[in-house]
């Protein structure tokens, strides 16, 4: 009886960890990237709370 040894499969990395290795590796540009977008998302917040600002009578 022969017993034939296979690697276990493994799973391909998840989205996350290639997010993490991509960020870990180019550093500086994600954080700039990031920034960016934390900012653009701020200002659009600011933007339409501003718009949708309700408007009392004097």
């Amino acid at each position: 009886m022969t017993t034939e040894s296979t690697p276990p499969a493994t799973a391909p990395p998840s989205f996350i960890k290639q997010a993490m290795r991509n960020m870990v590796r180019k550093g500086r540009q994600s954080l700039f990237h990031f920034g960016l977008t934390a900012l653009g998302f701020i200002g659009f917040i600011v933007l339409v709370a501003t718009l949708g600002r309700p408007t009392l009578p004097q």
